[in-house]
């Protein structure tokens, strides 16, 4: 037996297969980042290399496709997660605008163009031209990766390519059909929109309710990343079944899906891990192995026609982008990231090119020309997108620093989380987490306290730890656990607290265990008592994920407590990270304060005010709350300035009428400390 083993080109072995893949994906970006070249770029260069028209080492077979069609999809669905819906329903009209700017110049350009050069006929210079009005996503994982996903130029990026795809396409299927058939047939039209309606309603209904029960049943992130996964493709499926664009669908998947998935959560980390790794370069690597070079060599005409298309394609996007950036106000970086996320073309135009050539409308010249004009796009696209995110990124950046310049580091929340119960330590650690400022690194301080040697009890503790500090490393947020063993758990919170210079303290309701016992129960009221620091008492019966709406219940002269903006800004923070709306029951003055605040930190939320009179506005307000909302309390200790008889009513109150809301109860801090989000 022979111990050598024979390579054969193109190879057809798994192994081998995944193994050069694999290879390019850790390679490229190390090797082309040296020479500038963004990685993008690097990827499809080498899908030309390894592919069928370069040195034939790897044919394009069914892996590239299958792994091929899930990159584009998966592009699609990370544009629509990624999004802050409160950013996407701002510049959703702005986004409309550009999109049928960016739709209607490349559209009259290639009609007018491609009939003075090709001498085409109208249906033909038509369906060019939606090859060059329709564009992909292709370079939106380096927005992701600069984190400017929730800039107004990508964002209005994101929702033009949602317009130029589906006119394209309607485009596209009015040629076809009038090819086919010997003229055009407006009730073609009428079905396909019909068609879409339904689609919208039926899907957006199914993939609402189905998520919010499977995630309330199941916590394990690994199962709901499956979840996710399966309801793209079902959204990408149903789409391609009544005539449109998979990527719609994903996206669609992705608007959908974007509330119960949080920016920091383990979710949303597993997303972007598997995207980035496997399945976006595997696209990338299968477009560049598309990709003959040689046509080009082989024809003066196959030149000609693709010099005449990546021009006519690339000017018309630009002076899309530079109009829009007109329109809109935007500087010189906001129109290269408008033209550099718009001028990327891939999934829509080889359709429409493979398309056009089955039905006679495109010569074999115009296919090769097409498939040279995507090269020549995504390289575009990828160094312009690059260069624009790199600036806008220094800008942002330096912005920042001067809003923040009289903030430290250490100025930022220093949260303890006590933890015994491992039924409740996760829910506990992600509150934690969304209520953090973004640029918060400090460490979350999760703490057990025990006062005995109760194995049972000991053992859940030091379960709770284990699983708080999972809870840190799937969203990269630095937990140190620790046992303390102390004469009460009051003390060991405190004493912890003091000398870790917490400045938040976080613990789970007490659940009473007997008639006689207090809704807080004596440990809530002693720590109370024992510290003026600011306290979140927690009770959640659902996963935090799946929360819609923050009602804030504000007592009387709140804003003149000490801890009023740290409470205010830590809501807006789990608002802003849970894409769910803040209503605020308060009144009136205090209401304004509260306004105030959102506006000048600059707090991409949704926020309402409910005015309260009396007691009884509250009673009234209070019977609105769901399963999906959570009551967050505003309390204040005895003598505080906003204290009165009836918030000493309020835990009956709860018992009574609020056994099975999710509830946080917050008790500002009382005197001068620490400040920060």
């Amino acid at each position: 037996m022979s111990l050598l083993y024979t390579l054969h080109y193109p190879l057809t072995g798994p192994i081998e297969i995944f193994f050069l893949v694999l290879l390019i994906i850790l390679v490229c970006p190390l090797l082309f980042r040296r020479i500038g070249i963004p990685q993008l770029v690097g990827l499809i260069i080498a899908g030309i290399i390894v592919g069928p028209f370069g040195f034939n080492i790897l044919e394009r077979d069914a892996s590239f496709e299958i792994f091929g069609q899930v990159g584009i999809l998966y592009i699609m669905f990370m544009a629509a997660v990624e999004i802050n819906m409160f950013h996407l329903k701002r510049n959703l009209p702005k986004g409309v605008v550009f999109g049928l700017i960016t739709f209607a110049v490349p559209l009259v350009m290639g009609i007018f163009g491609s009939r003075f050069a090709f001498g085409a006929g109208w249906s033909t210079c038509v369906l060019i031209s939606t090859m060059y009005a329709a564009h992909t996503l292709i370079s939106y994982p380096i927005v992701s990766r600069f984190g400017l996903q929730n800039a107004q130029p990508a964002v209005i990026a994101v929702c033009s390519t949602i317009v130029t795809v589906l006119l394209a396409l309607l485009v596209l299927a009015g040629v076809v059909d009038a090819s086919a058939a010997g003229g055009f047939r407006f009730s073609r039209f009428v079905n396909l929109l019909w068609l879409m309606i339904i689609y919208a309603a039926g899907m957006g209904l199914l993939l609402h309710h189905l998520t919010k029960y499977f995630f309330r049943k199941i916590s394990d992130q690994i199962n709901q990343f499956i979840y996710v996964l399966a309801m793209v493709f079902l959204s990408s499926l149903m789409a391609s079944v009544i005539g449109l664009e998979a990527i719609l669908g994903a996206f669609y998947a992705g608007l959908i899906l974007n509330r119960f998935i949080p920016e920091r959560s383990g979710l949303m980390g597993r997303i972007k891990f598997v995207g980035n790794a496997i399945f976006i370069p595997y696209f990338l690597i299968g477009v560049g192995m598309l990709i003959n070079v040689h046509v080009i060599f082989e024809s003066w005409n196959v030149g000609w026609v693709a010099i005449n298309m990546i021009v006519v394609a690339m000017i018309s996007k630009w002076l899309s982008a530079y109009f829009a950036s007109k329109i809109f106000r935007f500087g010189a970086t906001g129109c290269r990231l408008m033209f550099g996320l718009t001028s990327g073309k891939a999934a829509a135009t080889i359709a429409a090119a493979l398309i056009g050539f089955q039905h006679g409308l495109l010569t074999e010249d115009m296919l090769n020309g097409a498939v040279l004009m995507i090269l020549v796009s995504c390289v575009v696209s990828s160094i312009s997108t690059q260069k624009a995110a790199t600036r806008l990124r220094i800008e942002l950046t330096e912005e920042e620093f001067k809003k923040d310049s009289e903030t430290k580091p250490g100025d930022y929340a220093r949260q303890l989380v006590a933890v015994a119960n491992p039924v409740t330590a996760e829910n506990l650690m992600k509150l934690a987490f969304l209520m953090r400022h973004r640029r918060n690194r400090n460490p979350v301080t999760a703490l057990f306290v025990r006062n005995s040697d109760d194995t049972r009890r000991v053992q859940a503790g030091r379960n709770s730890l284990e699983i708080a500090v999972a809870t840190g490393q799937s969203v990269d947020i630095e937990v140190k656990d620790i046992e303390r063993y102390d004469i009460n758990v009051v003390a060991g919170v405190t004493n912890e607290a003091k000398q870790n210079h917490s400045t938040d303290i976080m613990i789970g309701l007490h659940r009473r265990s007997n008639i006689v016992d207090s809704f807080f129960g004596s440990m809530t009221e002693q720590l109370l008592n024992a510290t003026n620091k600011m306290i979140f008492i927690s009770r959640c019966f659902t996963s935090v994920d799946t929360l819609a709406r923050l009602l804030i219940l504000v007592p009387d002269k709140a804003e003149y407590e000490t801890g009023f903006q740290i409470w205010v800004e830590r809501i807006c923070n789990l608002a802003s990270q849970l894409a769910a709306k803040a209503i605020f029951l308060s009144y009136d003055t205090t209401a304004s304060f509260i306004r105030n605040i959102i506006i000048s930190e600059g707090y991409a939320i949704r926020h309402e005010y409910r005015s309260m009179k009396s007691w009884d506005d509250f009673i009234i307000q209070s019977n609105d709350i769901g399963d999906d909302d959570i009551f967050i309390i505003i309390g204040a200790r005895k003598g505080a300035v906003s204290h009165s008889s009836e918030l000493e009513n309020l835990p009956s109150y709860l018992q009574k009428n609020h056994a099975g809301t999710n509830l946080i109860l917050i008790y500002p801090e009382q005197f001068a400390g620490d400040k920060g989000a």
